[in-house]
């Protein structure tokens, strides 16, 4: 008799996946932010700033996954189309306002509504290979940092970020998160061409 798994249908010893879609930064984005989140992070210690290798435009976030839903969502992400596409950013955000900041984010100048779109046919693969319904509404953005306290921290006055070139995006990216310290670690699993 064959082995039907564990609970729940679960092949024992099998490892969930932590994943995100995301659009990456070009390098040389990257290296600029570099220098500047070196001064955001003396100058507000009480958050958490992203390495700069680590910058990325997340368009759905996906939590742990099992190897045959993650392998039904590669399949579906494989048959997305969509054209390259310019994006840019400018100014310095932040969710839960000054007082409470839970996440201070760089906004999207140029591109947002052409990665609002990317993210829905991200969400609708999604939900085809089997995982719940996103209930937020997707808000293009970089993260930068996140707050050491769950309930958010006082954001201090922060230089303004350094102009960004506008870049074109020809690439979206299935990362695993792979939890640990002083930041997760994110490994492209597998790159989507955007060629129309």
């Amino acid at each position: 008799m064959a082995d039907s798994g564990g609970p729940n249908g679960r092949t024992p010893g099998a490892r969930r996946v932590r994943a995100f879609v995301a659009l990456p930064l070009p390098e040389p984005q990257r290296a600029l932010l570099a220098a500047h989140l070196v001064v955001c992070r003396s100058a507000a210690p009480e958050f958490r700033w992203v390495p700069p290798g680590s910058l990325h435009l997340t368009l759905r976030f996906l939590g742990h996954l099992e190897p045959s839903k993650l392998e039904r969502l590669r399949r579906g992400l494989r048959e997305l189309r969509g054209h390259p596409f310019d994006l840019a950013l400018e100014g310095l955000g932040s969710f839960g306002g000054r007082r409470a900041a839970r996440v201070v984010w760089l906004a999207l100048r140029e591109g947002a509504a052409e990665a609002a779109a990317l993210a829905q046919r991200v969400e609708a693969a999604s939900q085809a290979a089997g995982l719940e319904a996103e209930p937020r509404p997707f808000r293009g953005h970089v993260t930068l940092a996140r707050a050491r306290a769950a309930r958010g921290s006082p954001l201090p006055e922060l230089p303004p970020p350094p102009h960004l070139a506008r870049w074109t995006a020809t690439e979206f990216v299935l990362f695993e998160s792979r939890l640990g310290r002083p930041a997760p670690t994110y490994l492209p699993l597998e790159r989507f061409p955007l060629r129309g």
